[in-house]
C-alpha cells in the first residue's frame, strides 16, 4: 500500500486554507472610525499596525491649495518676457521675496519677485523663471535696489503647480481597499482628511498545546519547555496586522474546550500548534474531531488540520476556522509561512502575499525524501549561492532564527548536486 498517496500536495493545501481563512474573515470582518491623528501618534511611537480601508477616503481640499513655485526663481508676468533674446535680454526691477508660508502682495506688472519653492506664486505672476536661468544666478540682497536680466520667454504656467493640480476637494484620495502605508497617510493629511474607516485587524486566538509547555520567562520544571511556538507565532502573527490572544493548554480536551469557551467574541481565527499527529496524547485532534487531520507532503511540517470550531458555550454561533500546525518549532512557523502568511497579508494589507523569491545555485549538494516538498534553512553567501543553514530536522529553531531563506526542493528531486539551481523565499 503506498501511503504517500494518502498525502495532500503543498498547493491543494495552500489552497484550502486560503479558500476556509479567507471566508470566515469576510464574515467577521468588522469597520471602525479611526482619527487620523490617532494613526499618526501609533506611526510616531513604531507601533502603526496595518489598516485597510473598507470606505473611500474624500478631500477635504485642493491640493496644492493654491498656485505654488515648482522651483527657486522668479515669480513673473510671462508677457513681460516675451521679447526676451540673449542679444536683448530683458531686465526686471526685483520685488520683495516671497517666502514659503508667507502670502505676497500682487506682483506689479514689470517686476519679478524672488520666490522659493513650496511658496504661493503671487497674483499677476503666471510663471516661474529658475534661479540657474536668471542673471545673476543668484538672489539680491533683500535690501538692495537691484535688477534681474532674463535671456529667453517663460510661457504661462512655467514652474507653477495650479491649484488642486493633485487633487481637488471632494475627489476621492485613497480608494476603499487600499492598506494605509506612508503615501497614503500623507495625502490624507495633506488633503485635509482628519478620519478614515477601515477595517479591524483580525483577532486571532493562539493555542499552544502540550503539558511540557510553559509561558515565556516562568521558570522550568523536570522535562518543561518555554512555549517558543506561542512567541515565535505571535510576532509573526502580528507582523501580517493580526491582534493575538494567545494561550497555552495541556494535554487535555477538558482544558481546550474550557479555552475556546472563553474566547473573546471577536476572534475571527484560531491557530493552534501541536497535538494533531498520531500520538497518544494529540489533544486538538482527539477534541475537534469534525476538523480534517491529515498529512501533507512537506518537510517539516507534515501533520496538519484544518476546519472550523465553535466558540462559546457549545450551540452557541460563531463559528471561525481552525488552522491547526504540528508542535515542533521549525514545522510550527515553516507551515505558517507556506499555508497561513500569504492569506493573511492579502487580507490585511500588511504586505505582499507572498514573499520575495529568488532562484540560485546551491553552494553545496542536498539530499532530500522524493515524495516530499522540503523545506530547508538557508543564507546566501558573498558568491550569491544559496549555503544551507543547520539540516532539515523540524527542531532545529536556532538555525532557522539564522536563516535569511526558505530553500525549496520540489517533490521528486532526491538528490541536488552543488550548483544545482534552487528556488528561494526571503524570509528577512
Amino acid at each position: 500500500m503506498d501511503h504517500h498517496a494518502d498525502r495532500r500536495a503543498v498547493p491543494e493545501h495552500q489552497e484550502a486554507v486560503r479558500g476556509l481563512v479567507e471566508a470566515g474573515l469576510a464574515a467577521a470582518r468588522r469597520a471602525t472610525t479611526l482619527p487620523l491623528a490617532g494613526l499618526l501618534a501609533a506611526a510616531a511611537a513604531g507601533v502603526l499596525a496595518p489598516r485597510t480601508l473598507v470606505a473611500d477616503a474624500v478631500a477635504g481640499l485642493d491640493l496644492p491649495g493654491f498656485d505654488n513655485s515648482q522651483m527657486d526663481g522668479y515669480a513673473v508676468g510671462a508677457a513681460d518676457l516675451a521679447g526676451a533674446t540673449p542679444a536683448r535680454p530683458v531686465v526686471l526691477p526685483v520685488a520683495a521675496p516671497v517666502p514659503a508660508g508667507t502670502q505676497p502682495p500682487p506682483l506689479e506688472a514689470g517686476t519679478a519677485a524672488p520666490v522659493m519653492t513650496g511658496a504661493p506664486v503671487p497674483a499677476g505672476a503666471d510663471a516661474v523663471v529658475k534661479i540657474e536661468d536668471a542673471d545673476p544666478p543668484a538672489f539680491p540682497d533683500p535690501a538692495a535696489r537691484a535688477g534681474v536680466r532674463f535671456a529667453t520667454p517663460a510661457a504661462a504656467g512655467t514652474f507653477v503647480r495650479r491649484r488642486g493640480s493633485d487633487v481637488a476637494a471632494g475627489d476621492v484620495v485613497v480608494p476603499a481597499g487600499t492598506p494605509v502605508g506612508p503615501p497614503q497617510l500623507g495625502v490624507l493629511v495633506a488633503s485635509g482628511v482628519t478620519e478614515v474607516e477601515v477595517a479591524e485587524a483580525p483577532h486571532v486566538l493562539l493555542v499552544s498545546t502540550g503539558s511540557e509547555l510553559v509561558p515565556a520567562g516562568e521558570t522550568l520544571g523536570p522535562a518543561q519547555l518555554h512555549d517558543a511556538n506561542g512567541a515565535a507565532l505571535t510576532a509573526a502573527l502580528a507582523q501580517v496586522g493580526c491582534r493575538v490572544t494567545p494561550r497555552v493548554v495541556a494535554d487535555d480536551p477538558a482544558a481546550l474546550r474550557a479555552v475556546l469557551a472563553d474566547a473573546p467574541a471577536d476572534v475571527a481565527l484560531v491557530v493552534t500548534s501541536g497535538g494533531v499527529s498520531a500520538g497518544a496524547y494529540e489533544v486538538v485532534r482527539q477534541t475537534l474531531t469534525d476538523a480534517w487531520f491529515g498529512h501533507v507532503a512537506v518537510q517539516p511540517g507534515g501533520p496538519q488540520g484544518l476546519g472550523t470550531v465553535t466558540l462559546g458555550a457549545p450551540g452557541d454561533p460563531p463559528e471561525v476556522p481552525l488552522v491547526a500546525f504540528p508542535g515542533n518549532p521549525v514545522s510550527a512557523l515553516v507551515s505558517f509561512e507556506l499555508f497561513l502568511r500569504p492569506v493573511l497579508a492579502a487580507a490585511t494589507g500588511a504586505g505582499p502575499a507572498h514573499r520575495p523569491r529568488g532562484r540560485a545555485p546551491l553552494a553545496t549538494a542536498v539530499d532530500s525524501p522524493p515524495h516530499l516538498h522540503q523545506v530547508r534553512r538557508g543564507r546566501l553567501d558573498p558568491d550569491g549561492r544559496v549555503a544551507l543553514v543547520g539540516g532539515p530536522g523540524s527542531h532545529l529553531l536556532a538555525h532557522l532564527a539564522a536563516a535569511t531563506l526558505l530553500v525549496h526542493v520540489p517533490p521528486g528531486v532526491a538528490h541536488l548536486p552543488a550548483g544545482a539551481e534552487v528556488d528561494y523565499w526571503e524570509i528577512r
